[in-house]
Order: C-alpha cells, then sequence, then structure tokens
C-alpha cells in the first residue's frame, strides 16, 4: 500500500455525532471525501439534509439521523447506522461545549450536566460501538476534545475540567480496547465556527487572539478534520490513546476572559 492509500477509507463505515454544522460537518465531508459511507447525527434536520448532500456529491451514501431528547437515542441511533450502511468502522464524536463563567457562580447542577454531555455521552457512543466494530475485525474512534483541556485560564473550570476527563478516558479506553479498536482525540483551539462568530465580529479581538497564535491565524473546521481523518485512517495504524493538539501552537491560552480578581 502506497502512503498516499493509507489516507483512504474505501467502503468503510463512519458515524459522526455532531455533524450539522462547523467541525462535525467539516469531519464527515473528509470522510466521505476519502472513500466512507457516513451516517450523521445532529438536532436541526435541515442542516443534516445539507451535510447529506454533500456527502452523496462525493459519491457516497449519507444516512441522516436527528437528534432527539429522548434517553438512549444516541445509542439507538448508532446501531440503526451499522445496520443500514452494512457495518461500523468508525466513530467521530464531535458533541460537547460548555461556556465558560466566573468560577464562584458555578454549581453543581452545571458541572454535572456538563460532564454528561462531553463525557458520559461520548464514552457510552464508544461503549455501543464496540459490538459493532469487533463484527468488522476493527475501528476507529475519535473523541473532539479542546486545548482547554489541559491549558489554565481564567472561567474554564467546568468546561477544562470535563474536556481534561475525556482525554484522559479517550487515553484509558484505548488501554481497554487496544489492539483492535484504536481511540485518539483531537484537541482544537481556537476555530472560526459559529460558537466563535460573536467574538470574531470584534476585529480588535480577532486581532489580538491571531498575534498570540504562533501560526498567527485562527483555525478552520477542515484543519480539524484534516486531523481526525488521519486517525481514522490506516495512516496512523500505529497510533492510540493520543491527543493531537490543532491550535496554531499555543502553549498558553491566546484570549483571557475578562474576569477579574476577588
Amino acid at each position: 500500500m502506497s502512503v498516499m492509500q493509507m489516507f483512504r477509507v474505501d467502503g468503510r463505515v463512519a458515524f459522526v455525532n455532531g455533524a450539522g454544522r462547523g467541525i462535525g460537518a467539516a469531519c464527515a465531508l473528509a470522510l466521505a471525501e476519502a472513500g466512507a459511507d457516513v451516517a450523521i447525527r445532529a438536532r436541526t434536520l435541515s442542516q443534516l439534509e445539507e451535510v447529506a448532500a454533500g456527502i452523496r456529491a462525493l459519491g457516497r451514501k449519507a444516512l441522516v439521523l436527528q437528534a432527539t431528547e429522548e434517553p438512549g437515542d444516541d445509542v439507538a441511533a448508532l446501531a440503526r447506522a451499522a445496520e443500514e450502511l452494512g457495518s461500523l468502522d468508525i466513530l467521530v464524536n464531535v458533541v460537547g461545549g460548555a461556556m465558560p463563567g466566573p468560577f464562584l457562580k458555578g454549581s453543581d447542577r452545571s458541572l454535572t450536566e456538563s460532564f454528561d454531555f462531553n463525557v458520559t455521552g461520548p464514552v457510552r457512543l464508544c461503549r455501543a460501538a464496540v459490538p459493532h466494530m469487533l463484527a468488522s475485525g476493527g475501528g476507529s474512534i475519535v473523541n473532539i476534545t479542546t486545548a482547554m483541556g489541559h491549558l489554565v485560564s481564567r472561567g474554564y473550570s467546568t468546561y477544562g475540567t470535563v474536556k481534561a476527563a475525556l482525554d484522559h478516558a479517550t487515553r484509558l479506553m484505548a488501554a481497554d480496547l487496544s489492539p483492535k479498536i484504536r481511540v485518539n482525540g483531537v484537541a482544537p483551539g481556537a476555530i472560526h465556527t459559529d460558537s466563535l462568530e460573536v467574538i470574531m465580529r470584534n476585529p480588535e479581538i480577532r486581532a489580538a487572539i491571531e498575534a498570540a497564535t504562533p501560526m498567527r491565524r485562527l483555525g478552520v473546521s477542515e484543519d480539524i478534520a484534516a486531523a481526525v481523518l488521519y486517525l481514522c485512517t490506516p495512516a496512523s495504524s500505529y497510533v492510540t490513546g493520543k491527543i493531537i493538539d490543532v491550535d496554531g501552537g499555543i502553549q498558553v491560552p491566546n484570549f483571557q476572559m475578562p474576569f477579574a480578581d476577588l
């Protein structure tokens, strides 16, 4: 197999959770471009249909799975994907997030809910994917985390904590599931998606973030999708339990929340 062929996933089936827009949509399209059929799940049907059209335009099958609030909907969607597309080889967990805020305004409830959204949900899907992947002879799981899982800045005590937990859960699952199933993560820095749009409307803030980033720009969704694709292909067959930073080279946060001393 040539090196370039190692970056193909022809005939594989991928499930991308959180694929309606931004990073998730870019990951779904990248996997399709590399030869995979892709099941996509998110809440907004119109967004999913647009992504599905892009997948089909690349000559691959797309299965649209609209998320609901029903308990177990995520696991049921994954099982449906495996059944309708014939197998499951790749899982990409993109769903997650939490708003920054002052530490003293946090609560047990917000921490618990954030943990459930950012850790319990992805781990649950990983667990559900294992039997399907074993039936296919193995697979690859990629969890999207964040640079704030290992960087330190005010306002991120909840978000950073739960994403750090997902980072380590990724490493631990890799140990549990090797050698047949690889588990890795990608930790984005500041990526120009809808979640940053409000900040990006301020040219001074954008300029400051770019100046504090060694690569002197914001990331784009395709930067993350390229790393995810690598981790899903034979090109990374010797890689598991790793978190790949895709953050423009930052060693410290490139934006500080304006939270004053107590």
